[in-house]
């Protein structure tokens, strides 16, 4: 039988597509602006034909109809990466929330921890020798796919075409279901002057040369904003998005430097509109990867003057990053932050950078803290931390001890809530506050 026979005998209709699904079933859902929204609305069809169902995916960009309350006991999400989509069910007990790194996500599908039933994934149409792409998000896809007991594929013919580790063939896909629509896009963020200021001093930072990592949200933009005057730069990264097109097309961002992969962009996943979308269509400057190849601490510090960039919700005072939840409600996730961290730490000129506003709700907290919240979770760990950045200047914290820690990150919290910060250092006695000096 040729690949072209076999992909047609597996064509089907959406809601006949989700009829394997049964009761007590897990279910991995292509994650990001990759969503396979026709299939995941097919299975809310399914919704009320079954009992018990494990819903798995990191973080989405489309609906999420499964957390309902009138899903209950249908449906059962388990976040890995918690968006607004899931959060507040997961905060109210609706859903579930597994931290765990990024890196580490594919281990639990191949080892058996969390075994998965069925795939659904969003893929292009076959080439001429019967490989589908998973286009602008391989992540931890591709090993969910290949470890899965049934693979569902909605095959788009919008999905870009991409190159690096990033197909699959017809003969591992069980099911297809063929449609022409356009992709998730995630819609920009807001990015205020608090976070321009933060980009300057993060760019600051950054050298020529340099390899970059960005997370996702207004910092990362930020940071890609001040970038246009740095030369050289590589990437190598969980994910981009629109704004890092520009560095691209002007030369900043050409990869002439990296260490493993010269000239190429390395990453898992894209989150953006179509404008990144079109760009990354037949582009063989990107390669994408498996998370766990992109997000190998090991892999990662191969790469020289790695600048890793993440962003944290709190930080205390000796160091402690909480960037996954707000005290005791889960926000985020783990992700990558702790493989860049570790990786960047690793690598010849390094830089492993904390960036976070100083305060929050309208300044009306500060987000330096001299305790994490009750319940807050620590992501990334004081001895893990190198740089601290906020709008009023840069942290350096790696080898410090508690005193200096103290007195680096005060200077960079919002003025109005410096004394209270001198005033618990002093209670704890980790330091004495400066003397005022007279007039």
């Amino acid at each position: 039988m040729t690949w072209q026979e076999d992909y047609r005998r597996k064509v089907m209709q959406p809601r006949e597509a989700v009829q394997c699904i049964q009761s007590n079933m897990r279910v991995y859902i292509h994650p990001g602006c990759a969503e396979p929204e026709t299939l995941v609305e097919a299975l809310m069809a399914r919704g009320p034909f079954v009992k018990n169902v494990e819903i798995v995916h990191l973080l989405t960009t489309g609906r999420a109809d499964y957390i309902a309350p009138q899903m209950e006991g249908h449906f059962r999400h388990n976040a890995m990466f918690i968006g607004s989509n899931v959060r507040q069910a997961v905060n109210e007990g609706r859903a579930d929330y597994t931290p765990v790194f990024l890196s580490q996500v594919e281990e639990m599908f191949e080892n058996g921890q969390m075994p998965i039933d069925v795939a659904l994934i969003q893929v292009t149409p076959p080439d001429a020798h019967g490989f589908c792409c998973f286009g602008v998000g391989v992540e931890a896809t591709m090993n969910a796919a290949r470890n899965a007991k049934i693979v569902i594929a909605q095959i788009n013919d919008q999905m870009p075409r991409t190159f690096g580790d990033c197909f699959i063939q017809v003969n591992e896909i069980d099911v297809v279901v063929e449609v022409s629509r356009p992709l998730c896009e995630l819609r920009p963020v807001e990015i205020t002057q608090t976070h321009h200021d933060i980009g300057k001093n993060v760019a600051g930072l950054i050298e020529d040369g340099a390899t970059l990592q960005l997370g996702i949200g207004a910092i990362p933009d930020a940071v890609l904003l001040e970038l246009k005057d740095h030369r050289d730069l590589g990437v190598h990264t969980e994910m981009l998005s629109d704004l890092a097109i520009p560095l691209i097309e002007s030369g900043v961002i050409n990869g002439s430097r990296k260490t493993i992969h010269p000239r190429k962009i390395v990453l898992g996943f894209v989150l953006g509109s179509k404008k990144l979308f079109d760009y990354v269509n037949n582009n063989p400057q990107f390669e994408f990867h498996p998370s766990k190849y992109t997000n190998d601490p090991f892999v990662i510090s191969q790469n020289h003057k790695m600048a890793a960039v993440n962003s944290g919700l709190q930080v205390d005072i000796t160091g402690q990053v909480c960037a996954d939840s707000i005290g005791t409600s889960f926000y985020s996730g783990i992700g990558g932050q702790v493989d860049f961290i570790r990786g960047a730490s690793a690598c010849k000129g390094g830089k492993p950078i904390i960036a976070l506003p100083a305060t929050a709700k309208g300044g009306a907290i500060s987000r330096i803290v001299p305790m994490l919240d009750p319940g807050a979770g620590v992501v990334t760990s004081r001895g893990s931390v190198h740089y601290v950045v906020t709008e009023f200047g840069v942290a350096y914290l790696h080898g410090r001890t508690i005193r200096q820690r103290a007195e680096a990150l005060i200077e960079i919290a919002h003025p109005k809530f410096q004394e209270e910060l001198y005033a618990y250092c002093e209670k704890t006695r980790w330091l004495q506050r400066p003397a005022l000096q007279e007039n």
